[in-house]
């Protein structure tokens, strides 16, 4: 999971399943029903930035 040594990096699907506390394959689900976190693919994998995770997250508690 995110340590906090680099602002720029990408967190994984296994470090957004850890914070979330969802499974990953949850994410791949959410990811192609279009719900979820944003998301960007990058070759085969799903990588998410920390702040728009937290975002949305924010988002989806004030709804």
């Amino acid at each position: 999971m995110y340590n906090g040594n680099s602002l720029d990096r990408l967190w994984t699907a296994d470090d957004v399943s850890a914070y979330l506390g969802v499974p990953v394959k949850t994410l791949y689900q959410w990811k192609w029903r279009g719900e979820g976190p944003p998301v960007r693919k990058i070759g085969r994998h799903l990588r998410y930035d920390p702040a728009k995770l937290r975002a949305w997250l924010d988002q989806d508690e004030a709804a």
